[in-house]
């Protein structure tokens, strides 16, 4: 670790301030082409832990949906500190898995398949359309943890991604691409979520 990477480390420590414990970053699948772009992956669930995190959501936004299958297979053997689940849009064990990935599936694609459930459960009589609130359309989703902080590479805009579930996160946008992001960035990125006052609405 360089001295800069050695002094962000000492302040987000000891900082009186809270780290983020659950962290979602989003990438594109074109930053999972460029060479080392996995080991960079690796190193920021290693950075992210090492932290303070207790979770990682990641997102993955695709363009083309047939590299799908070859994204989630590497994406299932990452090299983690912890246990990687890639979720789908059905609820399943792996929702508690410290790292969770979903790879193509937009905030509105998500959002409306939740709905979907919803009505499909209410027309089969298993649930009152009355007794309908925020925490049964969570329950669909497949990220059900709203992240503290959401760090997006190469552009400042949110393209589609945790559109409910990140309603009152810290957004922190790095022009930075994801093949030259390092440990210092991610540190920044702490730092920024530190020094900010959460709102959560207000």
């Amino acid at each position: 670790m360089g001295l800069y990477d050695r002094y962000l480390a000492t302040r987000v420590r000891t900082s009186d301030a809270d780290v983020p414990e659950q962290v979602a970053l989003v990438i594109t699948e074109h930053d999972l082409l460029e060479q080392g772009a996995y080991d960079t992956l690796a190193s920021f669930l290693e950075w992210a832990f090492e932290t303070g995190a207790e979770r990682v959501l990641i997102y993955v936004s695709v363009l083309d949906k047939a590299a799908v299958p070859t994204l989630r297979s590497a994406l299932s053997d990452l090299e983690s500190p912890r246990e990687v689940a890639v979720r789908g849009p059905e609820a399943d064990a792996a929702a508690d898995a410290p790292v969770q990935v979903s790879i193509g599936l937009g905030g509105r694609e998500e959002f409306a398949a939740a709905v979907r459930r919803i009505a499909e459960d209410a027309a089969a009589g298993d649930l009152d359309p009355a007794g309908v609130d925020e925490s049964e359309i969570e329950e669909r989703l497949v990220f059900q943890t709203p992240p503290d902080l959401v760090i997006k590479t190469g552009a400042e805009r949110l393209s589609d991604f945790l559109i409910w579930q990140s309603v009152y996160s810290e957004l922190y946008f790095t022009d930075v691409n994801w093949r030259d992001f390092r440990r210092r960035d991610y540190l920044r990125a702490v730092r920024e979520f530190q020094e900010r006052q959460r709102r959560f609405g207000r």
